[in-house]
């Protein structure tokens, strides 16, 4: 998938920070819309953020956490792609690396030709399932981006999480602020310098500094050696829902037409076999169990 991605170059943990995903849940206004035909990313976790009682799931395996995200691709994903009126098989979706202040975990990214009130629609769907503070949407080099982002390459079959992992700390320690977060495809490695409201990015690093200081660690990074194979601007945003604040989803029911939507209805349907994979996980992982 991820060389059909990048080979429109010229045409993601979920790389997904805390702060961002508070600043998520304000609503966002929309000035340009992608057509459809145009490649976009959605990037996500399988894992619940909220609504379920979890208390051991912060110690669960990176192993463990892959078995379910695959679980919810094959069992899930495509009732939720249904539900929003796509056919599943015109888009793709795996189950990578993805990294999140200096810890990796299994995401699920899902790409297509999409434009974006469908992205946006689908990501809101995702995140209200899966309990997620935010879904990122994004699309690489995007003419209306104002979102740095660099890809590190591997060599072919090299990029597994531990790998990811430790270029992602390499990277860190090589310049403060690269450490918030990544996708990974396959053998290239996603970073973006995303922005908060106001414009500024989150590293603390302007896009040439952020460009910087993955270039300096892909040159000190030992085997196997990657490089950088692409940068420039994205266009990225989050979809989401505070559910600190909004404990029912309001933000994605919103989004989703509101809670007598046909739509909204059909997930919750969905919404219920998730429940019942994730309460298995659960007792069969320890999940659940008090601390």
């Amino acid at each position: 998938m991820q060389r059909r991605f990048f080979a429109k170059r010229a045409s993601s943990l979920r790389t997904i920070i805390r702060a961002v995903i508070l600043a998520a849940a304000i609503p966002l206004a929309f000035q340009n819309v992608a057509a459809a035909g145009q490649k976009v990313l959605l990037s996500y976790e399988a894992t619940p953020s909220a609504g379920f009682h979890l208390p051991r799931l912060a110690q669960a395996s990176y192993d463990d956490r892959v078995a379910f995200s695959a679980a919810v691709l094959k069992e899930i994903v495509p009732k939720i792609i249904s539900a929003n009126g796509i056919d599943p098989a015109t888009l793709e979706t795996e189950v990578t690396p993805g990294g999140y202040l200096l810890k990796t975990n299994a995401s699920l990214q899902t790409e297509g030709e999409l434009d974006d009130v469908t992205a946006d629609r689908l990501a809101g769907s995702l995140g209200y399932i899966f309990r997620q503070y935010s879904v990122l949407v994004s699309r690489l080099d995007d003419a209306r981006g104002n979102t740095g982002f660099v890809v590190v390459r591997f060599p072919k079959d090299s990029l597994n999480a531990a790998v990811a992992q430790k270029f992602f700390e390499t990277a860190d320690a090589t310049k403060k602020g690269l450490g918030g977060g990544y996708t990974a495809f396959g053998d290239e490695q996603i970073f973006l310098n995303v922005t908060n409201s106001g414009g500024k990015p989150y590293s603390g690093l302007d896009d040439a500094a952020f460009l910087d200081g993955l270039k300096r660690t892909a040159a000190s990074f030992g085997a196997p050696k990657p490089e950088i194979s692409a940068s420039g601007k994205a266009v990225a945003r989050f979809v989401g829902n505070d559910w600190e604040k909004s404990k029912q989803g309001e933000d994605y029911i919103s989004l989703l037409g509101g809670a007598d939507s046909g739509l909204v209805k059909k997930l919750e349907e969905i919404g219920a076999d998730y429940a019942a994979l994730v309460a298995k996980a659960a007792e069969g992982n320890g999940w659940n169990r008090d601390e």
